[in-house]
C-alpha cells in the first residue's frame, strides 16, 4: 500500500496482527517501515496488503528500531482478556512485550501506541498496567491511557479496548484525552437487531443492543465464531465474515488472502479479525498525533498507591492523574446494525440453538426479555427446514 497524505511519518508495527494499525495510519499518510508478527495466518495477511514493507516473524529477533516515528504495539492479550487465560502479563503470550521495552532502550521514537483489552486493568489488581505505566515511566516516558469504544467512531460494534499512548518528548494527553463525546441514549432492544454469544448461555451473554458485542479470537465452543444476532423479524443469524472485517473498519475480503493455507486458513479468518484493531480508532489516533489537540487537566485528581486503575489515566513522569474523559471520543454518525450488514446472513444451526437454549435453562442468568421465546421459534423453525429470513 502507499502513503496518499503528506505527513510521512514512519511506522513500526509489532505484534501486527492484519495491521489495524497500519492500515490506519496510512490513510493518515503514515509510511509503514516494519512489521512483525508470528502468527502464520496473519503473516499472509500482511505480505498481501504491504508487500514491499519488511515483515519479522519474531519480535525477539528484532535488534533496533532506528529512525522511527512511531511504534505501535497490540501486544497479544490471550493471557490478559476474560476470554482468554487471564494468566496475567507473565504469561507465555502477553509477556512478549517485555521485548518492546527492550527496544525502546536504545531507540527514540516520537511516539509509542500500545492496545490492549480492558481487563488488563483490573486482573490481578491492575497488575498488568501497573507493569507498563512503571516499564515506560522508567524508560523516560509521559503516558496516558484511555478506554475508547468502537461504536464511538460508528461502528456497530460494542468493542473496547485501552489505547495507551506515550512519548519521551511530546504530551501523550493532547493526543488521545483531547476529543471527547458522550455515548447516546440507547435505542429500544425490540425495535432494532441485537447481538450475543451463542456460544454462552450459563456466563455472561455480551447481549449489545443494535450492536454485536466484541468479535473476539476465541469462543466458549473452542472455535473462533462470530456472535449471533437476534434481528428484527425474530430470526436467529450469523454475519458473513466479510461483514466481520466490515464491523472492524477492514474492507471486505481483508483476511481472504490466509484462505490460501487450506481449511486452518479459511477457519482461522475470524479469529484473525477478532484479535484485530479497529480501522477507524487508528485513523483517528493517526490524525491526533500529526495535529494534536489541547487538554489542560486542570480538574484531574491525583490516582493514589493501590486504587483501582480507572479507564482513563496519565502521567508526567512524577505522578498519576485519573482523568474523567469517556469512552467515546468522537460521536460518529451512528449505523444500525440491520442495515449495516452487507452480505448473505446464516441462520444459526438447530445444533447450536439447541446448546444455547440447554446451557440458557440450565443456568442462573438473567435473559433479555424475548430472547429464549425468539431462540425456541428459531429451533423450530430449522428443525422443521422451515426458511429462516435474516
Amino acid at each position: 500500500m502507499k502513503s496518499n497524505g503528506t505527513n510521512h511519518l514512519k511506522v513500526a508495527g509489532l505484534f501486527a496482527g492484519i495491521g489495524g494499525f497500519e492500515l490506519g495510519f496510512e490513510q493518515c499518510g503514515f509510511r509503514t517501515d516494519l512489521l512483525c508478527e508470528i502468527e502464520p495466518a496473519a503473516q499472509v495477511v500482511l505480505r498481501w496488503h504491504f508487500p514491499d514493507v519488511a515483515l519479522e516473524d519474531d519480535v525477539r529477533s528484532i535488534r533496533g528500531l532506528p529512525g522511527l516515528d512511531i511504534v505501535a504495539a497490540g501486544f497479544p492479550c490471550q493471557d490478559l482478556s476474560q476470554a482468554g487465560r487471564t494468566t496475567g502479563i507473565e504469561g507465555r503470550h502477553s509477556g512478549v512485550v517485555s521485548e518492546l521495552f527492550r527496544l525502546l532502550k536504545d531507540s527514540d521514537p516520537r511516539w509509542l501506541v500500545i492496545e490492549n483489552v480492558p481487563f488488563m486493568l483490573s486482573l490481578g489488581r491492575g497488575k498488568a498496567m501497573t507493569y507498563l505505566t512503571e516499564s515506560l515511566s522508567d524508560l523516560g516516558f509521559r503516558w496516558a491511557y484511555r478506554v475508547v469504544d468502537a461504536r464511538s467512531f460508528g461502528l456497530p460494534q460494542r468493542r473496547q479496548r485501552v489505547i495507551l499512548v506515550a512519548s519521551r518528548t511530546g504530551d501523550p494527553r493532547s493526543v488521545l484525552l483531547a476529543d471527547d463525546a458522550a455515548e447516546p441514549p440507547a435505542a429500544d432492544p425490540s425495535m432494532v437487531a441485537c447481538g450475543f454469544y451463542w456460544t454462552e448461555g450459563t456466563r455472561g451473554l455480551g447481549w449489545a443492543i443494535d450492536a454485536v458485542p466484541t468479535l473476539k479470537g476465541g469462543s466458549g465452543v473452542g472455535i473462533p465464531s462470530p456472535p449471533a444476532i437476534r434481528m428484527t423479524d425474530g430470526s436467529i443469524v450469523l454475519p458473513d465474515i466479510r461483514d466481520g472485517e466490515r464491523l472492524q473498519g477492514f474492507p471486505p475480503d481483508w483476511t481472504a488472502p490466509a484462505a490460501e493455507l487450506g481449511r486452518d486458513g479459511a477457519r482461522a479468518r475470524w479469529r484473525l479479525v477478532g484479535n484485530a484493531l479497529s480501522v477507524p480508532v487508528a485513523r483517528w489516533l493517526g490524525e491526533r498525533l500529526a495535529s494534536p489537540g489541547t487538554y489542560d487537566g486542570w480538574d484531574d485528581g491525583y490516582l493514589e498507591a493501590g486504587e483501582r486503575w480507572p479507564t482513563a489515566a496519565w502521567s508526567n513522569g512524577r505522578s498519576i492523574h485519573r482523568s474523567r474523559v469517556s469512552m467515546w471520543p468522537v460521536s460518529g454518525e451512528p449505523q444500525p446494525l440491520e442495515s449495516f450488514l452487507k452480505y448473505p446472513t446464516t441462520p444459526l444451526s438447530a445444533a447450536a440453538t439447541d446448546g444455547f437454549l440447554r446451557r440458557a435453562r440450565a443456568s442462573r442468568l438473567r435473559f433479555p426479555e424475548g430472547l429464549l421465546e425468539a431462540m425456541a421459534n428459531h429451533l423450530q423453525l430449522m428443525r422443521a427446514g422451515a426458511p429462516v429470513h435474516g
